[in-house]
C-alpha cells in the first residue's frame, strides 16, 4: 500500500445523536455504557477519528457531551483515537473542550456569517489548542464549482494563518462533496471538481488536510450497496492521490478497489471523472445487475426473458422492471420500420394492459407509476432515433394541460394524475405550481392542449379556479376544464365554477377516474353525451344544493355568544417553562417514529388503517411494497441528510377578549403583541355549547393569567430538489414518494413538537407517557388547530403566526399571496392548554359574524367574503 492510502483516516459517525438512531436512543435512556459500545465498535472496525454529536432538543447538551467524553477518557480501547466535537452551539463544543484528553477537532466553523464570527471561533478553538473542519462555505452560499471551493478555501487559509495566526497543520477543509449520476448535466462534473480543487487547495495552502462526507457522493444509488461502495471506493481513489486525507466513511462497507468487478469499475470511472456525457446512463443500465449481492439476477425468475420481444415489454411495463427495458426497446426498434412504431406498438399494448388491470382493480396506483417509469426509460431510448427522422405524426391520446393554482403549492395529487395520465398516452403539459391564469391560458394556447386541469388544496384556491373558468368564458375557450384537489367538491364545482364557463367543467375525484374523463371528453360522440348527462347531473346537483335546509337552525351571533363554551378554570393555568420564541430543530431520525403512516398509504390511493392495511387481502400485498420502499428511502434521506426539519414555537401570555385572544409582550400584560381573532359555531346546539377557540383562554375580566402558543414547522427543506432529482432521471415513482414522505416528516415533526410542549417547554402535562399510537389518537391534553382548517377555517389568521414568531427568519417558510405555506410539507398552527380544550368545526356562518370579524379585523366587508365565502351561508 503506498503511503498516501496508509495515511489516510477514516472517520466514524454513529456516536451522532442525528446520525445514529440507536446511539440516541441510547444517550436519552442514559445508558452511557452501550453508547460505549457504539464508540468501541467504531474504533474497531477502523475509524481512526470519531464524530461525536449530542444536538437533541431532548438532551441537555452540554450535559450529554460532558458526561460521554468523561466515560471515553476512562476506556483506552476508545479514547486511544482522536475525538471530533460536532455540534451547532459553541457551548456544547466548549464544553467538550473541556473534557477531551490530548487534540481535539471542532466540526465546523465557516465564513457563511462572515469574517468576525469565523475570527471568534478560530480563536477560540486555538486557545484549546484543537483543530478545525472549515467548511467551503461563505456569506454567497456552498462552493460547488472548482474555482469557488479553491477560492473559500484560500481566503479562510488567509483569515486562520494571517489574522489569528492558526496553525495550517490544524486546518482541516472540507470542500462539499457533492451527489453524481444524477441525471442533471449541471452535476456531471462535481467528483471532478471536488478532486481538482483539493490538487489545489493542497498545492496553495501548504500542511492542511482536506476531508468530505463520502456518502454523498452516490445517493443517486441509494439502495445498491454494491454500487454505492464501488463508487466510495473510486472516488477516494482518486481523491486521496490528489491530496483528501480523511473522510466520514464506513470502513466496513468499502470494496477494495482492485476487487471491483471491472466492468462496473470502468463505469464507475467514467462517472466520477466525467469521462463522457454517456456515463450517468450506462452505470443507470449496468447498475441492476449488481443489485442486493450482485447475483440477484441469477436467482430470479427469468422464464420471461425467453418470450417474444413484445411480451417482454409488456412484462416489464406490468411488472416495473427497469433492467432489461433498453435492450428490449432496442431489439423491438431494430424489428420495427421505424422507431414511432414501436411506441404505438408494443410499449402502448403494454401500457394498455396497465390501464386495463389497474381500472379493474388488479393493479394499483404505486405499480401503475413503477409503470409509468419503465415507459419513460424505453422512451428516452428512442427519443433520439424518432428526432433523427424528423416526423410530426406521433398520436397521442390528447394533450393535457396541468397546473396548481396561483398562490397554491401543493401538487403530489396533481403529479399523480399526471402520471397516470401519461401512462395511458395522453402528452402531459405540467406547469407546476403556484400558476397565475395568464400563464395557463397562453400556455393552453401556445400548446394547443385539448384540455385543462386544475388543482388546488386550500380554500382560497377555490376562489382562484372560479376566476379561471370566468376567464375561459370572456376569451372564448372551449376546451373542457378539469377540476381536482383536496379542497374541491361536485358541489363546488357544480355551483360556484361550472355556472361561469360554457364547455364541459368535470369534477374528477382521484387519479383512478382521470383517464376514462379524459377520453370521454376527447370522442367526438361520447364527448357529447357525457357533457350532456354531465350538465343534467349538475343541474341535479344544483338543485339538491338549493333545497338543502342547513342540519340546525341558524342563530345569531349574539345567541351564540351566549351560548358559548365556559370551561373550568378552579385549577389555574400554569405558566411555560420556556416563554417566548424558541426555534427548534428535530433529526429525521426522531420523527420517523412520529408518522402517521395511514395518510401516507391514501396518497397512494391505498385505503385503511395501519398497520392493518399491511395484512389486507386486497391491498396488503401492495402496501407492504409501499412500506419497504418508503422505508428504504427515509434511510436514505437520513443517511444522506437530503431533507431537513426545522421549526419555532412561541408560548405567551394571553387572555380572551370576546372571540379574540390577546396576546402580550410579557406577565405585565400592558402591551399587546399580537391579537388572534377566532370564529364561533353559528347554528342551534341544543344541550350543547356554541363553540370558540377563544373560549379554551381565560377572559381577560377574570384577571386569570393565562397563555397561548403557536408553531410553525416543516420537514420539506430540501422537497423541491430532491424531487427534481428523481425527475430527471425519469422517476416519478421516487419524486412523489419523496413529496409524501416529507409531508409525513412534517405532519410526525408537529407530533413529536406538540408533545415537546406538553412535556416540556410549557411543560403542562410532565408526566406524559403516550405511546405513538396514543399520539395519533390525541390521547393527551391540549390540542394545535391549524389555520385554513375546521376549527379556524380563515387563512390570513397564518400571518399573525408568521409575524408573532417570525418564521420566515427562522426557519426560511414563507407564505404565498394566497396564505398557502412553503414549503408543501409544513404545518402551522395554535397551541390551547386546557384540559377541556377540544378540536370542533366552525362550518356555515351567518351574515351578522361576517361583518362583525371585518370590523375585529379592520377589513371591509368585502374582504371578509373573500376569505370567509366558503363558510358563509348561502
Amino acid at each position: 500500500m503506498s503511503a498516501e492510502f496508509s495515511s489516510f483516516i477514516n472517520i466514524g459517525e454513529r456516536t451522532n445523536v442525528t446520525g445514529s438512531a440507536v446511539f440516541k436512543r441510547l444517550i436519552l435512556n442514559d445508558d452511557y455504557e452501550k453508547a460505549l459500545d457504539v464508540a468501541r465498535q467504531q474504533v474497531e472496525n477502523g475509524a481512526q477519528i470519531i464524530d461525536v454529536n449530542m444536538d437533541e432538543a431532548m438532551l441537555d447538551s452540554v450535559q450529554a457531551m460532558q458526561t460521554f467524553l468523561n466515560l471515553i477518557a476512562s476506556e483506552p480501547d476508545i479514547s486511544r483515537v482522536p475525538i471530533m466535537i460536532d455540534s451547532s452551539k459553541w457551548e456544547v463544543i466548549e464544553a467538550g473542550l473541556k473534557c477531551v484528553q490530548g487534540k481535539a477537532i471542532v466540526n465546523s466553523i465557516s465564513l457563511k456569517e462572515g469574517e468576525a464570527q469565523f475570527i471568534e471561533q478560530a480563536t477560540l478553538i486555538k486557545r484549546y489548542g484543537a483543530a478545525a473542519v472549515v467548511m467551503a462555505f461563505d456569506e454567497s452560499g456552498q462552493a460547488d464549482t472548482q474555482a469557488r471551493k479553491v477560492e473559500i478555501c484560500q481566503r479562510s487559509y488567509r483569515v486562520l494563518t494571517e489574522q489569528v495566526g492558526f496553525p495550517p497543520e490544524d486546518i482541516i477543509f472540507d470542500p462539499n462533496i457533492f451527489a453524481v449520476a444524477t441525471g442533471i448535466e449541471d452535476h456531471d462534473n462535481y467528483a471532478v471538481d471536488f478532486i481538482q480543487a483539493t490538487r489545489e487547495i493542497r498545492r496553495t495552502c501548504p500542511h492542511v488536510h482536506v476531508s468530505g462526507g463520502l456518502s454523498n457522493i452516490s445517493f443517486s444509488f441509494r439502495g445498491n450497496n454494491p454500487v454505492r461502495e464501488a463508487m466510495h471506493s473510486v472516488f477516494l481513489y482518486h481523491a486521496i492521490r490528489a491530496g483528501m486525507d480523511m473522510a466520514i466513511v464506513n470502513a466496513g462497507q468499502l470494496e477494495v478497489y482492485d476487487e471491483i468487478p471491472e466492468v462496473l469499475r470502468n463505469a464507475v470511472e467514467d462517472v466520477i471523472l466525467n469521462r463522457h456525457a454517456e456515463a450517468t446512463e450506462r452505470l443507470l443500465e449496468l447498475a441492476p445487475q449488481f443489485q442486493g449481492d450482485g447475483k440477484a439476477a441469477a436467482k430470479e425468475d427469468l422464464s420471461w426473458r425467453e418470450q417474444p420481444v413484445n411480451k417482454r415489454l409488456e412484462h416489464a411495463l406490468v411488472k416495473g422492471i427497469t433492467d432489461y427495458i433498453i435492450d428490449d426497446t432496442e431489439e423491438a426498434r431494430q424489428a420495427a420500420e421505424r422507431p414511432l412504431h414501436v411506441i404505438e406498438g408494443p410499449l402502448m399494448d403494454g401500457m394498455n394492459v396497465v390501464g386495463d388491470l389497474f381500472g379493474e382493480g388488479k393493479m394499483f396506483l404505486p405499480q401503475v407509476v413503477k409503470s409509468a417509469r419503465v415507459m419513460k426509460k424505453a422512451v428516452a431510448h428512442l427519443q433520439p432515433y424518432i428526432e433523427a427522422e424528423k416526423t410530426e405524426d406521433s398520436q397521442s391520446n390528447g394533450k393535457i394541460l396541468l397546473a396548481t393554482v396561483k398562490g397554491d403549492v401543493h401538487d403530489i395529487g396533481k403529479n399523480i394524475v399526471g402520471v397516470v395520465l401519461q401512462c395511458n398516452n395522453f402528452e402531459v403539459i405540467d406547469l407546476g405550481v403556484m400558476v397565475p391564469c395568464a400563464t395557463i391560458l397562453q400556455t393552453a394556447k401556445d400548446e394547443k392542449v385539448d384540455m385543462i386541469g386544475l388543482s388546488g388544496l386550500i380554500t382560497p384556491s377555490l376562489d382562484e379556479m372560479v376566476h379561471v373558468a370566468k376567464e375561459m368564458q370572456r376569451q372564448e375557450f372551449s376546451l373542457p376544464l378539469l377540476i381536482g384537489g383536496a379542497t374541491t367538491s361536485k358541489a363546488h364545482t357544480a355551483v360556484k365554477i361550472e355556472q361561469n364557463y360554457d364547455a364541459p367543467v368535470v369534477y374528477v375525484p382521484n387519479a383512478s377516474r382521470a383517464v376514462g374523463v379524459c377520453q370521454k371528453l376527447l370522442g367526438k360522440v361520447s364527448r357529447v353525451e357525457f357533457a350532456e348527462a354531465l350538465k343534467k347531473d349538475y343541474d341535479k346537483v344544483r338543485d339538491q344544493h338549493a333545497r338543502k335546509q342547513p342540519r340546525s337552525r341558524p342563530v345569531s351571533l349574539q345567541d351564540a355568544r351566549d351560548n358559548g363554551f365556559k370551561p373550568d378554570f378552579t385549577t389555574l393555568p400554569v405558566a411555560p417553562n420556556q416563554p417566548g420564541v424558541t426555534p427548534v430543530t428535530a433529526s429525521l431520525a426522531t420523527l420517523r417514529d412520529y408518522i402517521d403512516w395511514t395518510p401516507f398509504f391514501l396518497t397512494w390511493s391505498l385505503a385503511g388503517k395501519f398497520p392493518r392495511i399491511l395484512d389486507d387481502e386486497v391491498v396488503g400485498e401492495q402496501a407492504r411494497e409501499l412500506y419497504a420502499d418508503a422505508n428504504a428511502m427515509l434511510d436514505d434521506i437520513i443517511a444522506g441528510n437530503q431533507l431537513e426539519a426545522k421549526g419555532v414555537i412561541g408560548l405567551f401570555p394571553a387572555n380572551r377578549v370576546g372571540d379574540d385572544i390577546e396576546i402580550f409582550h410579557d406577565e405585565q400584560r400592558d402591551a399587546v403583541r399580537a391579537t388572534a381573532h377566532h370564529l364561533r359555531q353559528q347554528t342551534l346546539k341544543s344541550g350543547y355549547a356554541n363553540y370558540c377557540l377563544s373560549d379554551f383562554v381565560a377572559s381577560k375580566e377574570t384577571g386569570i393569567a393565562d397563555y397561548v402558543g403557536a408553531f410553525a414547522v416543516t420537514g420539506g427543506i430540501g422537497e423541491d430538489e430532491l424531487a427534481a432529482q428523481f425527475k430527471a432521471n425519469g422517476d416519478d415513482y421516487n419524486a412523489i414518494m419523496a413529496q409524501a414522505l416529507a409531508d409525513r416528516l412534517a405532519e410526525a415533526f408537529a407530533e413529536y413538537l406538540h408533545e415537546q410542549v406538553r412535556k416540556h417547554y410549557w411543560g403542562y402535562a410532565p408526566d406524559e407517557a403516550l405511546d405513538n399510537d396514543a399520539l395519533i389518537r390525541e390521547k393527551y391534553q391540549g390540542i394545535r388547530p391549524a389555520p385554513g382548517y375546521a376549527a379556524c377555517p380563515e387563512h390570513t389568521e397564518k400571518q399573525t403566526i408568521w409575524d408573532l414568531l417570525s418564521v420566515e427568519e427562522h426557519t426560511g417558510m414563507k407564505l404565498t399571496e394566497s396564505y398557502a405555506m412553503w414549503p408543501g410539507a409544513s404545518v402551522s398552527g395554535w397551541y390551547f392548554a386546557h384540559p377541556q380544550a377540544k378540536y370542533f368545526a366552525v362550518a356555515k356562518i351567518q351574515r351578522d359574524q361576517l361583518t362583525d370579524y371585518a370590523t375585529r379585523k379592520n377589513w371591509s366587508v368585502e374582504e371578509a367574503e373573500r376569505w370567509l365565502g366558503p363558510n358563509l351561508h348561502d
